[in-house]
């Protein structure tokens, strides 16, 4: 903690010492970590696990992406770089070669800190003494994914959850009853703040002149649809389609993201992106959870009324990272309903996710808050 290149918040110490308790112990650790975007669970993680392999075990981080599960690569050993803590990352990108390199140094007990996606829960992927398994955006995983990579630690493995998406007391009680729970509701300092516009889609021709804006100031520019490509059951823009319309006016600053490209093919447009090598990423909600670009303050949501509130405040999370200013515009469709307009107006008027997520739950039900389903029913 000495090391770290910023002061934890008393939130942040507070609950690495209620983790630390909760290891401790004779009982199995099943804690769920909440808190709002960029409120610093990941090192809240990180720290917890360094104290587990402290002990003589190994730690698993698994992510719901390939994207996200490099960035957490990127930053654990950015932090363990001097403590001689091995740290390697699992994914269906990698080659088979390398894949099988990683496993029989992992059973050896020679790998302390395994990150992955749902390349984790192979039967073939077998630890040497897992002690501790963590898992980011848990709602993005069923509960056989998590049941089975928690029995790769057998009995005794300590189990840490962590959620991005602040959950309402009313569905903590009803749904996590049998984990303790850890808020982490104190945000590190920031002077920053993102301020959130909403506008109709037939000002979308207006948006190209903020765009050239931006790109002047050396600014990034987020683009979010919600479909890769035209349905023929909803009348939404497609990713694709709007990739193609920006690209009449910036035709060399400009790159696409979605679920259907190859994971090496994604890694690279983030990447390239992050380097700074083009200013505008037309992208699916693939970029929802945990990137951290610092250069990018303003994302685009197109049909922003068809996205869940709690969704939407996590895609604006992704801007003013940095040290400027974030803007968030949501566009919404000509056939939005009032209540639609009510649910974007809470966002316009609030930063704070746990009264974002309060809010939906009263307008929609459970929902898909935190990934139900609209009956209410869990997925």
């Amino acid at each position: 903690i000495k090391n770290l290149s910023f002061t934890l918040t008393n939130d942040q110490e507070n609950i690495i010492k209620e983790i630390e308790d909760d290891l401790s112990r004779n009982r199995k650790m099943l804690r769920l970590l909440q808190g709002d975007v960029g409120s610093g669970k990941t090192i809240i993680s990180i720290i917890s696990g360094i104290n587990v392999i402290a002990s003589g075990f190994q730690v698993a981080l698994m992510c719901p992406t390939e994207i996200l599960a490099t960035q957490h690569l990127n930053l654990i050993q950015s932090i363990t770089n001097k403590l001689n803590i091995k740290v390697e990352i699992l994914s269906s990108g990698i080659n088979k070669k390398k894949q099988n390199e990683i496993k029989k140094e992992l059973i050896d007990g020679k790998i302390n800190f395994l990150i992955g996606t749902h390349s984790l829960f192979q039967e073939s992927v077998t630890f040497n003494n897992l002690g501790l398994i963590i898992i980011d955006e848990q709602h993005k995983f069923g509960v056989k994914q998590r049941i089975n990579l928690s029995e790769k630690g057998g009995n005794n493995c300590d189990v840490l959850l962590m959620s991005a998406t602040p959950i309402p007391r009313t569905l903590i009680l009803s749904t996590y009853g049998d984990m303790d729970i850890s808020t982490l509701k104190e945000k590190p300092f920031k002077k920053t703040k993102i301020i959130t516009n909403i506008i109709p889609e037939n000002k979308i021709p207006d948006l190209i002149n903020l765009i050239k804006k931006k790109i002047e100031t050396k600014q990034q520019v987020y683009w979010i649809c919600p479909l890769i490509e035209e349905s023929k059951k909803v009348k939404l823009t497609p990713v694709i389609d709007r990739f193609e319309y920006l690209k009449k006016y910036f035709p060399e600053n400009i790159s696409v993201l979605h679920g259907n490209l190859k994971n090496d093919e994604k890694i690279k447009v983030m990447k390239d992106f992050l380097d700074k090598k083009f200013s505008i990423l037309i992208s699916t909600t693939v970029v929802e959870v945990g990137v951290d670009n610092q250069n990018s303050n303003t994302i685009i949501i197109e049909n922003s009324e068809r996205f869940g509130l709690a969704q939407l405040h996590q895609l604006r999370g992704r801007v003013g990272r940095g040290n400027e200013d974030g803007e968030c515009i949501l566009i919404y469709s000509k056939s939005i309903s009032e209540n639609g307009k009510k649910r974007l107006k809470i966002l316009k008027d609030s930063n704070d996710g746990f009264y974002i997520s309060e809010q939906d739950l009263k307008l929609r039900g459970f929902g898909d808050i935190i990934g139900y389903k609209q009956s209410g029913e869990k997925d």
